[in-house]
């Protein structure tokens, strides 16, 4: 998961530019993004409700009010209940995103689960959703931080291109509430589990289909400096950190992971343009990571990206992991702010540390 930026940090020092993980071009793929659809869930949580509930968990702490809206820029965020699951989140936009496309379960032959939450270690979460919507299909997790999602996209639209099949539906549940560290007795403690405190949870999910006749997605670049993965982690559950309570919440330096990112550079978003011979105002909306809004300045600085041309979710929903970059394409859909015909782009970022560019004409 990403962090916010609390904590006094210095950079990470000089390092080599992220490595490029496919060629670069423009390549029609056929594959084209039919629909989309999100789901947050109904209760809600203003930054003042997330202070005020450390503060009462946390006593000893004594934390100014206000100090995690001053660093975040956060109004509200959406919390699952208690009863709820990823999976549920995901099927909840899964339903629309197919409604929105006109198609049944039964119409879908692929089914990719891309999320950094998940039901159980095992079996996969995708099996899950599968069997909530009634699917029979073949299906699979893909994890990687905020970019699974798009590594999601990317495997879906590889496939598809095969012919081995005709539709797909991808999907996302995040449930970062579920890793929120509330008790905090030091403000060491609070700094490391700072990345809770921006975070909601959310499901979506988009329709793929191979046409032929359509250019669809037309892009794809990912790159990865994987030196950084120690900055940010939720450290429990693996072979590392099995079980044990104090591993099951966020852990990591939001300063340093930020750092990270502006040394990789805006050149993962740039070298697209140039690789496509595009131009910002050749996309009706251009769907980025938001993790805090001083972040969100910050990459709009560095990439040039004007400000009109972004789907701004950060201030109402929070940091929603993998979810963000789906939610912003079903909200821009839904509010006719992009339509079928029109050219989009989606930029992630991924703690780990992994950044990624697709576009594609819908």
């Amino acid at each position: 998961m990403d962090l916010v930026t609390l904590t006094e940090s210095t950079p990470e020092g000089a390092h080599c530019r992220p490595a490029t993980s496919r060629r670069r071009g423009r390549a029609p793929t056929h594959v084209r993004i039919i629909s989309a659809g999100h789901y947050l869930p109904e209760r809600r949580a203003t930054t003042e409700d997330v202070e005020r509930r450390v503060a009462s968990s946390s006593p000893e702490l004594k934390m100014r009010y206000g100090l995690i809206k001053a660093h975040t820029g956060i109004d509200t965020r959406h919390y699952m209940d208690d009863d709820m699951q990823a999976s549920d989140l995901a099927v909840a936009a899964a339903r629309r995103a197919l409604a929105n496309a006109s198609m049944a379960p039964s119409d879908v032959d692929l089914l990719v689960w891309g999320s950094a939450s998940q039901d159980l270690v095992e079996p996969a979460t995708a099996h899950i959703v599968a069997s909530k919507l009634g699917m029979r299909c073949p299906v699979f997790d893909v994890k990687n931080a905020c970019n699974s999602f798009l590594n999601s996209l990317e495997i879906a639209t590889a496939l598809l291109s095969t012919g081995g099949y005709r539709a797909a539906l991808v999907v996302t549940g995040e449930s970062p509430s579920r890793a929120i560290r509330w008790q905090v007795p030091t403000f060491r403690d609070f700094f490391t589990s700072a990345a809770g405190y921006t975070m909601g949870d959310a499901g979506a999910a988009m329709v793929l289909r191979y046409e032929p006749k359509h250019e669809g997605i037309y892009f794809q670049e990912f790159r990865a400096s994987s030196e950084h993965w120690g900055i940010a982690t939720l450290p429990g559950g693996g072979s590392m950190n099995p079980r044990g309570d104090e591993f099951t919440y966020f852990s990591g330096d939001g300063n340093r992971l930020r750092d990270a990112f502006v040394m990789a550079g805006p050149g993962f978003v740039t070298d697209a343009l140039e690789a496509t011979g595009t131009r910002y105002d050749d996309f009706a909306r251009i769907m980025c990571h938001q993790v805090t809004e001083p972040f969100l300045e910050i990459f709009l600085k560095e990439t040039g990206i004007p400000r009109e041309k972004i789907v701004h979710t950060v201030k109402s929903i929070g940091n929603v992991a993998s979810a963000t970059i789906p939610t912003q394409l079903s909200i821009a859909l839904e509010s006719g702010a992009v339509r079928a015909g029109d050219q989009v782009m989606f930029a992630g970022l991924g703690g780990g540390l992994s950044v990624g560019t697709i576009l594609a004409r819908l």
